[in-house]
């Protein structure tokens, strides 16, 4: 297991890596005058080329590179090029924001996911088809528009929860989850969609199996012979789907934090793009990636112990 879960951290910081060239080449060829973009367009030519020195724009890129990696290794990720406020410090405030909204998606889904994909799986008929029919229908509406419909119906029309804004759970607990209600459940219906339906694949697979008519014959109930045999051999798949749907989670709650006006790294990121801001593009790019690859070894981990042949792959 061991050498399981290193294979795994090597792999992940690989990828960290060559994510974060490709991140920050990117982002400085396309970045056109950043100095002059700083400063505004008023600004003359020898203060854009001091400003240009001073941010060691003037360097060959990969000497910038270099130095960014080497502050990155120790935990400084630079300051804005706006503000002047150390990243790690806007980074703080806002990861709790987005983390609270994906994770609570994720749980909700991964339940809900579960008890419809086995529920259709089992009872087949019209609720087979029911099941189905909302899986499609949450699969393709976009996610910008349910927001917008929940914040309509349920926050405006209704006033059950919060339109905008964002509380604190350390503030208000019930404030927190008034604020955080409608965007978690507008990230987790496509989730539900896509999970629901590997679950029912997964599980319709199973019942099939021989292994299974073989404990039924045995007079084992049927529900303890799907929630402890053929669930169990379902899960590794639907968590493999879980962790896409957790990483697109994370860049659907671009789109949901500014329908809800949530200071989460979703507004983060749209706001130091539109200002061509790449320390803080980069801080966000790098958190992201490290996210990525924590969850990818958390369900590799949970994949292994649910089949011992993955820790052999």
């Amino acid at each position: 297991m061991l050498a399981f879960i290193l294979k795994r951290l090597v792999s992940g910081v690989v990828m960290l890596a060559v994510i974060s060239v490709v991140a920050f080449t990117l982002l400085f060829l396309g970045g056109g005058d950043i100095a002059r973009r700083i400063l505004g367009q008023n600004a003359d030519a020898e203060t854009v080329a001091a400003k240009a020195v001073e941010l060691g724009l003037d360097r060959p890129l990969i000497a910038q590179l270099g130095d960014w990696f080497a502050r990155a290794l120790t935990g400084d990720l630079g300051r804005s090029w706006f503000s002047s406020q150390f990243v790690t410090v806007s980074m703080e405030t806002r990861l709790p924001v987005t983390l609270s909204i994906v994770i609570g998606s994720t749980v909700i889904a991964a339940i809900l996911a579960i008890l419809l994909g086995v529920v259709a799986a089992r009872r087949g008929g019209w609720i087979d088809g029911a099941v189905q029919f909302l899986a499609v229908v949450g699969f393709a509406i976009p996610g910008f528009l349910i927001a917008l419909v929940l914040v309509l119906v349920f926050a405006i029309e209704l006033g059950w929860f919060r339109a905008t804004g964002y509380v604190a759970i350390g503030d208000s607990v019930s404030g927190w989850l008034a604020s955080v209600t409608l965007p978690v459940i507008a990230l987790a219906v496509g989730a539900i969609a896509t999970i629901a339906q590997q679950v029912r694949g997964s599980v319709l697979d199973g019942l099939n199996r021989d292994y299974v008519r073989t404990l039924r014959s045995r007079g084992l109930p049927g529900s303890r012979v799907v929630y402890k045999h053929v669930l169990r051999n379902a899960a590794a798949p639907a968590l493999a789907v879980l962790a896409v749907q957790f990483i697109g989670m994370l860049g659907g709650a671009v789109i949901v934090e500014q329908v809800f006006a949530l200071p989460g790294i979703g507004q983060l990121a749209v706001q130091a793009t539109n200002q061509g801001d790449i320390p803080v593009v980069m801080a966000i790019v790098v958190v992201t990636a490290i996210i990525v690859v924590i969850v990818n070894l958390a369900i590799d981990l949970a994949q292994a112990a649910l089949n011992p042949k993955v820790r052999l792959s």
